[in-house]
């Protein structure tokens, strides 16, 4: 059962953390249309790589769009290409691989080598994590090969490593450990010490698997420490892993626990999906080897559904066959008899997804091979007409050589005095002249850029007064629920969240609600959202919150493909509906929890969103009697999604839940008091990551 992690190298680019880049001198630059194309397309990608990309990644993808439409009006194909990788990677890190990959394809079109050669390597990236290795050493390969024609050692060493990691993974551990020492061979070349440190980790997880154990703790312990030198947590946390990895194979599975433990913190800490799900899956296959089953079966399904959540096939194959034979050793048969059923689900996903990028990569090869040929021919052709122009040329010059050379020192010396003569006159004159052009050109691009910063609040605050009537007036809230609270926090001037109120016959409809995005871009679906339950409920008549949900896809979906454009925006909501004492709810990924006697009593919602989506279900209705002394809670993610404390790390699920129980014996108002002010507290002078939007009833 057990699964290595191995090191990857983010190989869209190098990066360095938002503590050491200042996003407000960046931002000037950008907004400094007298600086050069390049610098400020190079601003920009500082800006979300730095800024914006690993913890506002619908931020950076939206900055990235900004970035190619300048690229595109100044006709650079190198920052196009950049924009559009960029693009993949905000997905990428949202664990929506398959948007990613799109956009990884668009950079094949549209980009240089440098992009395209990054491209198949990100691609490759995603069919490793997925488990198509075939696919993934093809797009390596690919990458490797652009690489050295343009002599791009980094990247030369970087396609090496993750070339040897597919043949590690295709248990072909000879040719595995002799791409990962080609690959430390450049990078020591290079003194890239990252470089050094995944290599050195790969090399020893290869001795691990070849039973050299004593041999790859000294690799992999040498790599944690470079890893923790350089402040790498990434590489933290993949050495930590692999360290208990060598531990479990030795049946020392206490010490193997620790390493696979302190490494999942890390990956908690990033909010890396895909290690957080490996990370489990070998806790998981740990306390299965120590036979405590009920914690093995725990850790399995924490991993299952984020493999589910984030589409890793691989993993969904790896857990769902574990927890199937766990499952038969309860006697659990039906959940023994699902997990089997997901278990050759997932094989055969894999298999036909083999094939269809068979067919991909068959044309991308066909494609690269033509153009080769092309260029191939073209530089032939244009050899023959240079050396006959070269030929006539040589005999040209020898007829006149002893003239040209006279000619040509003499016109050399008159031109060199006259330049001299005319620049001792004229540079006092031209340089007061460029000081004062250049100062004009400053003020004038300084008032035009205030004009247009004020232009742009002017219509952002405009927009916050739009969704401000949209959202339901908290007096109506008060007088359907008289003990209540909603706490709403947007992260930025509007939106992306909202709240929702409807009272449709004796029924009191409401709901949280958390739109793709925040800002702008999170306000303008968050209209479109709203609009859709309005008509659900007043046009269509409907008062069931799964009716309601199915029939809001319906409209989004309609909406937005109104567009030219692909979008695949929408929502994720808790829906509520209240009669009496009877309630019903369903959700889109956002659950309900109920507070009964000092308990929490909690209901999941759907794992799907209300828009674009593969294999759509109708969404469940719940329904449940209520006892007087209920307490409701709806929400979106924002608030247990927050960074801060003495560490830095999400404030998560399980401290809202002991926030929420300790505090049921306040009035609903002064529960959101202090929801609000341990939020505020939590967070500290970090900044605030996402919208919030809770929303309390007390029945």
């Amino acid at each position: 059962m057990q699964k290595h992690l191995t090191f990857f190298i983010a190989l869209f680019t190098s990066f360095s953390s938002l503590a050491q880049v200042n996003l407000d001198s960046l931002w000037r630059i950008w907004n400094d249309s007298s600086q050069v194309d390049t610098i400020r397309l190079k601003t920009m990608y500082k800006i979300i790589w730095d800024g914006y990309l690993f913890s506002q990644p619908d931020s950076a993808f939206y900055f990235a769009e900004i970035q190619y439409d300048f690229a595109e009006s100044v006709n650079n194909k190198k920052w196009i290409g950049n924009a559009t990788n960029t693009q993949g990677a905000s997905f990428y890190v949202r664990g929506q691989y398959d948007q990613a990959i799109d956009y990884f394809k668009k950079t094949l079109r549209l980009g240089d080598k440098d992009g395209i050669a990054a491209a198949n390597n990100n691609i490759g990236l995603i069919h490793n994590y997925r488990g198509n290795y075939k696919e993934a050493i093809f797009f390596f390969k690919k990458s490797l090969e652009i690489r050295e024609e343009t002599d791009n050692k980094k990247g030369i060493a970087t396609s090496l490593m993750n070339i040897g990691i597919i043949y590690k993974n295709l248990k072909n551990l000879d040719e595995a450990l002799d791409y990962y020492k080609n690959g430390l061979a450049v990078f020591k070349e290079l003194n890239d010490k990252k470089g050094i440190a995944a290599s050195l980790n790969n090399i020893g997880i290869i001795s691990a698997e070849q039973g050299r154990y004593d041999e790859s703790l000294i690799y992999t312990e040498k790599s944690l420490i470079v890893f923790k030198e350089l402040g790498d947590k990434k590489g933290i946390a993949s050495s930590l892993n692999d360290i208990g990895n060598i531990y479990s194979n030795q049946n020392d599975h206490d010490a193997a626990l620790t390493f696979f433990k302190d490494g999942l913190k890390i990956f908690e800490e990033l909010g890396d999906k895909n290690g957080i799900t490996m990370s489990l899956a070998d806790i998981g296959d740990t306390y299965f080897f120590k036979k405590d089953y009920q914690k093995a079966i725990v850790n399995f399904e924490k991993a299952f559904y984020i493999a589910e959540e984030i589409g890793a096939l691989d993993q969904i194959n790896r857990v769902s066959q574990s927890l199937h034979s766990l499952y038969k050793t309860q006697k659990k048969w039906n959940k023994a008899l699902h997990m089997h059923e997901l278990f050759l689900e997932s094989k055969d996903s894999l298999s036909k997804m083999d094939a269809k990028e068979e067919l991909y990569r068959f044309e991308i090869e066909k494609e690269f091979e033509l153009e080769k040929l092309a260029d191939s021919l073209l530089f032939m052709q244009q050899m023959e007409v240079q050396s006959e122009q070269i030929k006539t040329q040589n005999e040209k010059i020898k007829r006149e050589k002893s003239i040209t050379y006279s000619l040509f020192l003499g016109m050399l010396i008159v031109s060199a005095s006259l330049i001299m003569i005319f620049k001792n006159l004229k540079k006092t004159k031209k340089q007061k002249g460029i000081i004062e052009e250049q100062k004009a050109i400053v003020e004038s691009a300084n008032d035009e850029l205030e004009e247009k910063n004020k232009e742009i609040m002017d219509s952002i605050n405009y927009a916050r007064r739009i969704q401000s009537a949209i959202l339901p007036p908290i007096k109506t809230v008060k007088k359907h629920f008289k003990e209540s609270f909603i706490l709403y926090k947007p992260k930025d001037i509007v939106a992306g969240d909202f709240y929702w109120m409807e009272k449709k016959n004796e029924k009191i409809l409401f709901a949280a609600a958390d739109c793709t995005g925040h800002g702008v871009p999170g306000a303008m679906v968050s209209v479109v959202c709203n609009n859709g339950l309005n008509r659900s409920v007043r046009e269509h008549d409907l008062t069931v919150p799964g009716e309601i949900l199915d029939k809001t896809r319906e409209i989004i979906i309609e909406e937005f493909q109104k567009s030219e454009e692909d979008v695949k925006d929408g929502m994720d909501i808790a829906l509520c509906s209240i009669t009496g004492m009877k309630l019903q709810y369903a959700g889109a990924y956002n659950p309900l929890w109920i507070i009964r006697n000092g308990e929490i009593i909690e209901t999941k919602a759907n794992k799907q969103p209300i828009g674009q989506f593969e294999n759509t279900e109708p969404y469940t209705t719940h329904s449940f009697d209520l006892e007087k002394g209920d307490t409701i809670y709806i929400f979106s993610d924002g608030y247990v999604d927050q960074f801060g404390g003495t560490r830095g790390k999400k404030f998560k699920g399980k401290a809202f839940r002991e926030l929420l129980l300790n505090i049921q014996e306040q009035a609903m108002e002064d529960q959101k008091t202090t929801i609000n002010k341990t939020f505020e507290t939590w967070k500290g002078d970090l900044e605030q990551i996402d919208d919030v939007c809770i929303i309390g009833v007390r029945v």
